[in-house]
């Protein structure tokens, strides 16, 4: 499995023009605990962007377009509505939404809030939902947040893998706003015509029993009473690095 989350977040990115939708951190708390018995607990509270998809960004007749001297093309997505914010194409996506829109973005709404884990999904318009998830579990597997089939959410805020028997390894390109880190996702824009990158805010909490063996948050850690270790990452649209850490755990059988 060496390597797995960045491959997997290089595949997924190829697949992204095809996929229905990925979203991205807002404004948000997002916490994780892992044991050193391989229990965890997963949170994250606060606002989720969807950046639209091609087939939001493309031209249609459905728009007024005369369906005439369309910018060229790359798997299906207009390249000149992503690298010429000044043109008329970045005016239409500052336009509100649509009706059709809207119905879709509800319809996103309902499908993840049917997913275990999400206690709360709600859609506040203008592509932006307030999202309330926790699960608890064993890391037996490997953990990806979020991953929905039937809403084609394919893009992780955070991956955990699995590093032979007794290492595990936690990476959450979401909470970091570097193209190149994140596959280029946030080159995409908003519907209010901005980077969803550029609405990044908020804080990442790891704590731990385990043993540390690597992780990339300069202030390092601190100790909890209990004895557990603590390390926060905050995430803005200036952090280039995704928060990661290596913990050893107890053995696989």
């Amino acid at each position: 499995m060496v390597r797995l989350v960045g491959r997997l977040l290089a595949t997924l990115t190829l697949l992204l023009p095809l996929s229905s939708c990925y979203l991205a951190p807002g404004k948000f708390t997002s916490t994780l605990d892992i044991r050193k018995d391989r229990s965890f607990t997963f949170t994250y509270v606060g606002e989720v962007i969807a950046p639209p998809d091609s087939d939001f960004l493309s031209d249609k007749k459905a728009d007024g377009d005369s369906g005439e001297d369309k910018p060229p093309q790359a798997n299906g997505t207009s390249l000149l509505k992503i690298a010429s914010p000044d043109d008329k194409a970045a005016d239409k996506l500052a336009k509100p939404e649509t009706a059709a829109t809207r119905t879709k973005m509800e319809a996103l709404a309902q499908t993840l809030s049917k997913e275990y884990g999400f206690r709360s999904v709600r859609y506040l318009g203008n592509a932006h939902f307030t999202v309330d998830y926790a699960i608890s579990s064993k890391l037996t597997h490997a953990f990806i947040f979020p991953f929905n089939v039937d809403g084609e959410i394919i893009i992780p805020f955070i991956a955990i893998e699995l590093r032979g028997a007794d290492r595990v390894r936690m990476k959450a390109p979401g909470y970091a706003a570097d193209e190149d880190k994140a596959g280029g996702m946030s080159g995409l824009g908003s519907p209010t015509g901005k980077s969803p990158s550029s609405e990044l805010n908020g804080t990442f909490t790891l704590t731990t029993d385990a043993e540390i063996i690597s992780q990339n948050q300069e202030n390092g850690t601190t100790t909890l009473p209990d004895g557990r270790k603590r390390i926060v990452w905050t995430a803005t649209p200036q952090t280039k690095d995704a928060p990661l850490a290596s913990l050893k755990l107890d053995a696989l059988p």
